[in-house]
């Protein structure tokens, strides 16, 4: 027997109406012995924020307050991570000295100008958080004098030929960062730049 499907009612959306976000659950606190995973942001449940390289370098530090986020992934069309540029990257003295060294206006800079290439980003394998603290990605950022750390798996990749192994495509699996690691261990966050006053500050709760 055939069934009959009666069409919804439509209405009117109106004026000054909102729309839904994701819901995602409120980060956890941790302490220094806290399985690592607790504070990597996984991107396979959160989406990255991500821009183009040939984005304007202006509007790089307004994307990312939108995002709330103080690191972007740089891709290309086909997704490829090309680097990454962060908030002090933008921020800091960088972007005027590239555009003195090329002899253009800063406001002409893109993001390529100033990115992190993906050839000169360190990353930390995932299989090595999976039995990782909290402590231990801390001493890396300090170590590293950094306030972010990429994490990464892999995929396989078929070769298309007999007795040939798979080929291996590197993957950014999830990011670390100071400010979020800071924020569930129930530390205040210093004002942009400050690394070194952020892991002092970490330090001292620790103890």
């Amino acid at each position: 027997m055939e069934r009959t499907y009666k069409a919804l009612p439509i209405h009117e959306l109106g004026a000054n109406a909102g729309f839904r976000r994701p819901v995602q659950a409120p980060a956890a606190r941790v302490g220094a012995d806290s399985p690592a995973a607790q504070v990597m942001t996984d991107l396979t449940r959160v989406a990255p924020a991500t821009i183009r390289p040939q984005a304007p370098l202006s509007g790089a530090n307004q994307f990312m307050i939108t995002r709330g986020v103080r690191l972007l992934l740089v891709i290309d069309d086909y997704e490829n991570v090309l680097g990454l540029i962060t908030a002090t990257d933008v921020l800091s003295e960088k972007p005027m000295r590239v555009a003195i060294d090329r002899g253009i206006r800063r406001d002409e800079l893109t993001v390529a100008d100033v990115m992190i290439p993906a050839e000169a980003v360190e990353v930390i394998a995932y299989a090595e958080v999976e039995g990782a603290r909290v402590g231990h990605v801390l001493e890396t950022l300090r170590r590293a004098g950094r306030q972010h750390a990429l994490v990464v798996d892999h995929d396989e990749i078929p070769s298309g030929r007999p007795l040939t192994p798979p080929g291996r495509r590197m993957m950014v699996r999830g990011i670390f960062s100071i400010s979020q690691i800071a924020r569930q261990l129930g530390v205040a966050v210093p004002a942009a730049g400050e690394v070194a006053r952020t892991f002092s500050e970490i330090e001292s709760a620790i103890k």
